[in-house]
């Protein structure tokens, strides 16, 4: 009987691993089916499908999963749009180049909470934020993004944050580029578009499918910037499944119903990753 000593050596990490996959998730499933309010102790064993009917007909529930599919859905758009804008400006040499693409990559490693805190106090403020200033100077009406574009808000904070991953990506993807096809379309006289329609965007394919995938996985579980900022308000209009099954955990003291929570969130995430990774899988099989 042969013993493989890699198996055997890669068996802790994998074990530890499993551990801090199952022993969370399996609480979680736990406390989804037990009575546990912080504030009412004494009030507790076995609930059954309870906080499940009471997360899943809480009225804010849909609006938080609109708000979702929104937030996730603009930033993808606007960064992976933005990001290949500007890796196609970056693919032209020109002096400094290289400066211009580490002052443009440098946004992507701010921490969450303080790119919320620069756009909440710098950027939105409508006292002295940069936008009211502007808007003064232009004689337009100062807004208060956080409190009557909340979503919005969030959603350019966040582009503003990933648009850099999506730039990297493009950038690294683009310097695999065959010159020669490039160079062959320049000769038969096609210009940008048809260059960019049939030789750049076939080839950007696989990249943009993994931007897509792993933008939508981390943008599923937004929290800091919502936390910073405008709280889930003005009402629900920034909440998204985060921040309602936070509310259900820290604010409503509901440990019961924020697992229920929690499971329905693995769920629906899982099922976004499944049909995520399938379609990047296939686009790389192509």
């Amino acid at each position: 009987m042969k013993i493989n000593i890699h198996k055997i050596l890669q068996a802790p990490s994998i074990i530890l691993l499993l551990l801090w996959m199952i022993v969370p998730l399996g609480m979680t499933l736990y406390f989804s089916f037990q009575r546990y309010h912080l504030l009412y102790p004494e009030r507790s064993g076995f609930a059954g499908l309870s906080n499940y009917d009471f997360f899943l007909t809480d009225p804010a529930l849909g609006v938080s999963v609109l708000n979702t599919l929104t937030l996730v859905g603009g930033v993808i758009v606007i960064s992976v749009i933005l990001g290949l804008g500007i890796s196609l400006l970056l693919q032209e040499a020109f002096r400094g180049r290289g400066i211009i693409r580490i002052l443009l990559i440098s946004p992507f490693f701010i921490m969450p909470t303080v790119n919320a805190l620069m756009w909440k106090n710098m950027f939105m403020n409508p006292v002295y934020g940069l936008f009211a200033y502007i808007s003064e100077i232009f004689g337009l009406p100062v807004v208060n993004w956080l409190a009557e574009l909340p979503l919005l808000s969030i959603i350019i904070m966040l582009s503003w944050q990933w648009t850099p991953f999506a730039l990297l990506i493009f950038m690294t993807s683009l310097q695999s580029m065959d010159q020669e096809q490039i160079e062959a379309a320049e000769i038969e006289g096609a210009g940008f578009w048809p260059k960019f329609r049939y030789l750049t965007l076939p080839h950007l394919g696989r990249a943009i499918g993994v931007v897509v995938m792993i933008q939508a996985i981390f943008h599923l579980g937004v929290f800091a910037e919502i936390y910073v900022t405008t709280g889930g308000g003005p009402g629900h209009d920034s909440t998204n499944t985060t921040w309602l099954i936070f509310k259900q955990a820290l604010l409503g003291f509901d440990v019961g119903v924020a697992s229920a929570g929690g499971v329905f969130a693995i769920i629906v995430a899982n099922i976004i990753a499944f049909f995520l990774i399938k379609t990047v899988a296939k686009g790389m099989g192509k």
